[in-house]
């Protein structure tokens, strides 16, 4: 179990400020991984880095991508935050859940656009929600002020937590890379048959595969046998 499983992921941020206040955040608790999407500032810039203080070394060896799919390529289990409750059929979790979570396997927290949140469309590509305990009345947490929270809770769960998922050494994980590839493959034969229709709901009815998908702990040899079935439906017709 490594803290450097962990990445944080902030998915369009728009100050310089919470940028550099979150990098300050993961290296109080040793933490070593940043990811931005997409943010709104110039990235990096001189505010960024001096709030960061003495975290200049997490904003420099931070990765920015252009679109949140790139980004999940090597996460395993992607925990969205968010402070509303989803109607969705996707797994909501608590602080305390997190002791459940396998930690052995590269996790990503993503964070969502201060003044917006995480849309129901970033949130398919995601394996939990989880929601952090506020005052029900006012439950407006700042970006950095929810990263820290959660930094400090798995820093101390990974302390003294024992590895207790023990998987035969032969079964590999899909990553989420190959989850994607083989997600492309099913889209693409069914954009073939024209089953999203009507047109206007291609993008809920996506969601929603993603969300059956990425919720899945498939294993890299059974995402290679959807994606081969995907192949022989396409050939088919």
């Amino acid at each position: 179990m490594s803290k450097n499983n962990i990445s944080f992921i902030l998915h369009k941020p728009q100050l310089s400020e919470n940028i550099g206040a979150c990098a300050r955040a993961i290296k109080n608790f040793n933490f070593r991984k940043l990811i931005l999407i997409n943010p709104k500032p110039i990235f990096p810039n001189d505010k960024i880095l001096a709030t960061s203080v003495g975290a200049k070394d997490i904003i420099n060896q931070s990765k920015n991508y252009e679109t949140l799919e790139k980004a999940l390529g090597k996460i395993d289990i992607v925990i969205a935050t968010s402070t509303r409750f989803r109607n969705k059929n996707i797994k909501h979790i608590n602080l305390e859940d997190l002791k459940k979570i396998n930690f052995n396997k590269k996790v990503g927290f993503l964070f969502g656009p201060e003044a917006s949140g995480l849309s129901n469309n970033e949130i398919s590509y995601a394996n939990y929600t989880l929601q952090i305990p506020t005052n029900p009345e006012f439950k407006s947490l700042n970006l950095s002020h929810s990263l820290i929270i959660i930094a400090q809770f798995i820093a101390s769960v990974i302390k003294f937590k024992n590895a207790q998922f023990k998987k035969s050494k032969k079964v590999k994980s899909a990553s989420k890379k190959e989850i994607q590839s083989m997600l492309s493959l099913c889209i693409k034969n069914l954009d073939e048959i024209n089953f999203f229709n009507p047109k206007e709901k291609r993008s809920k009815m996506l969601e929603n595969l993603r969300n059956i998908f990425y919720k899945m702990d498939l294993s890299d040899k059974e995402t290679r046998i959807l994606s081969g079935v995907f192949a022989s439906l396409g050939k088919k017709r």
